[in-house]
């Protein structure tokens, strides 16, 4: 019988590999290397594997982010020792906060070799601390039994682990000593090796009696895979309440001034109809993110879904209102500072609910944290709410989200929140829709108006950076067939300039609206602006950068547009999204004068609101 490889690096990385597909992964992202060579290589033989080859490790981390994102499954890592493997550290830690599978499988340099000065060895064992579900230094490549079997056994508690609950990062450190290339080493892998290690459970070169049936050395990968299994197969259950917990949560929400607030989704985010049936059982508007799953879709319909709330909360709006009796949120952090601030301010209940039981509340004003998946929660207390009728409520938030869009409809100067919301009218359906952090989510929150549309629209708010995010972007549209639209800042589009190579590279087309304000925007909001030096040069930090030149580097149209000319922007953007390949819309604006548009709207909502009639009977 033939050896299943040439030497015992090559098994080690062609049982790596063999244990991510069967555990479900379909796709690696692999950066060059020379001590990973044993990982890149079989992943390139693996008929069931795509590699998508990046350039630069933190690039590929983000990548690997986006496509996690927007499926909820992991897209393992794969790079060298070094710094190469402290360039998915940024990654790591979004992927952490937001609850993203990731899994990076850094190779490394032999035990021995470490702390002795050898080059390019570094020390990288919990690389990452305690960023990570689970840290795993696997052990040297050994062709036995017991080895194999332990290895395999670790690499499907890596996937379980990347995507259970919470999901997040995991790290296997794999480290390779020479010869790293698939060549024949005499003797060094036994032809009598246990099939089952060699091959693992259920693969088509492996016959029923535990024989292989392979004829090369190449060794199984080098066919189909379709007969594999997990060699340690998990079974993960749901949080859900007893009868009588829910009984309880139902009887805290029979109120009638409630509210239900779903932050930004973890993947791949709640179930619309299960909430859409808890807000109907309860009457209570609910508030809902721009990267909740919720603001956006069908439940929108029949629901009611408040946006522009962010507006609505800065404005004052609600300082004569009665305060709300209950509040149930789920998800992370809102992106919305008003929101926060209001629901840390009232005297309601606050019941906070996370699958993991983990603390995302900053402000440290929750009375309740229930340990329940929320989609399952919201079914099983929808069966049980029995409370007042909450129609006087609701039209309140109604009335005054109605008073926001129509303050921002009349507005007719140009800002850069107008940018967000053509984007999200004109997008075609289905799409993914990107959104940068700083002002860019921001606007998507407040000028995004919620509407029936088949839209994806995602962020990073783990840890909230600008890196990255053009990488982001373009993972999560090569994991679907759904158009793609970035909308970022021009210091996240600078940042993550190297990151449009995977256009070409992962056969990914996007159309990338880049608002341009020559700076960062976002700090116009904060105190510092009327201190002047050291603002300008400091914080809003204007580049004078052209951006036209990324066309021709990456292969990408390009086309510049005056922020003051929307139907310019609304026409470049159709022509865009109906085009083949991949398109930079540079968006010309002022920020500081979008953040006075952005004032003077709360104020016209504040009033606008102020003058609307009610038919409600005061509440006490």
């Amino acid at each position: 019988m033939t050896a299943p490889a040439p030497n015992r690096n090559t098994l080690w990385g062609h049982a790596i590999l063999d244990e991510l597909a069967a555990a479900g992964v379909s796709a690696v992202c692999v950066t060059p290397g020379s001590r990973s060579t044993p990982l890149t290589v079989a992943a390139a033989a693996h008929d069931d594997v795509h590699v998508f080859s990046h350039l630069d490790e933190r690039s590929s981390a983000y990548f690997a982010l986006g496509r996690a994102r927007r499926t909820g499954a992991v897209t393992p890592l794969i790079c060298t020792s070094g710094t190469a493997a402290a360039n998915y550290h940024p990654a790591v830690m979004e992927a952490d906060q937001a609850r993203v599978p990731l899994l990076a499988l850094t190779a490394d340099r032999p035990p021995e070799l470490r702390d002795s000065g050898a080059n390019q060895t570094a020390d990288q064992e919990k690389l990452y601390g305690d960023a990570v579900r689970w840290y795993r230094d696997l052990p040297e490549p050994e062709p036995t039994e017991r080895k194999l079997r332990s290895l395999r056994t670790d690499v499907a508690r890596a996937v379980e682990a990347a995507e259970s609950t919470p999901a997040g990062p995991v790290h296997l450190n794999v480290p390779f000593r020479k010869p790293l290339e698939p060549v024949e080493v005499d003797g060094d892998v036994p032809d009598d090796l246990d099939p089952l290690a060699a091959y693992g459970r259920g693969h088509a070169d492996v016959d029923s009696a535990g024989v292989s049936t392979a004829g090369t050395a190449g060794g199984p990968t080098a066919g189909s895979d379709s007969g594999q299994t997990p060699f340690v197969s998990t079974t993960t259950g749901h949080t859900t309440l007893d009868d009588r917990e829910v009984t309880a949560v139902a009887e805290a929400l029979s109120a009638e001034r409630g509210l239900l607030v779903a932050g930004p989704a973890d993947p791949p985010g709640p179930d619309p109809e299960a909430i859409t049936t808890l807000t109907h059982r309860t009457g209570f508007p609910l508030l809902a993110d721009p990267l909740s799953g919720l603001r956006f879709g069908s439940a929108t319909r029949v629901a009611p879904v408040i946006g522009g709330y962010d507006g609505i909360l800065a404005s004052g709006v609600t300082d004569d209102w009665p305060e709300p009796e209950v509040v149930l949120r789920w998800g992370a952090s809102p992106t919305s500072k008003p929101l926060r601030n209001y629901l840390a301010e009232v005297d309601a209940r606050e019941l906070v609910v996370d699958p993991a039981g983990g603390w995302r509340e900053a402000t440290f004003t929750a009375t309740d944290l229930i340990t329940a998946d929320p989609s399952r929660l919201a079914v099983a207390v929808a069966r049980r709410v029995s409370g007042p009728d909450s129609t006087a409520w609701r039209e309140r938030w109604e009335t005054a989200a109605a008073a926001h869009w129509a303050a921002v409809d009349e507005e007719d100067r140009p800002f850069e929140g107008r940018i967000l919301a053509d984007v999200i009218e004109l997008a075609p359906e289905p799409s993914t829709v990107f959104v940068s952090n700083s002002m860019p989510v921001r606007d998507c929150d407040r000028f995004a108006a919620p509407a029936p549309r088949s839209l994806t629209v995602l962020g990073n708010r783990g840890v909230s950076g600008i890196d990255g995010i053009v990488s982001t972007a373009l993972g999560a549209g090569s994991a679907t067939t759904d158009q793609l639209t970035l909308v970022t800042g021009d210091l996240a589009y600078y940042h993550d300039s190297n990151g449009l190579l995977a256009l070409r590279r992962c056969d990914v087309d996007a159309t990338i609206v880049v608002i341009d304000n020559d700076g960062g925007g976002i700090f116009h909001v904060l105190p510092i602006e009327q201190f002047d030096p050291p603002f300008t040069e400091q914080f809003r930090t204007p580049h004078g950068l052209d951006f036209a030149p990324t066309a021709d580097l990456y292969e990408v149209s390009f086309a510049r547009v005056d922020g003051d000319d929307r139907e310019q922007f609304r026409e470049l953007y159709r022509e865009a999204t109906e085009s083949e390949g991949s398109h930079v819309i540079d968006v010309q604006t002022d920020a500081a004068a979008s953040h006075r548009v952005r004032d003077e709207l709360a104020a016209a909502t504040a009033d606008c609101v102020r003058e609307q009639p009610t038919d409600e009977t005061p509440e006490e």
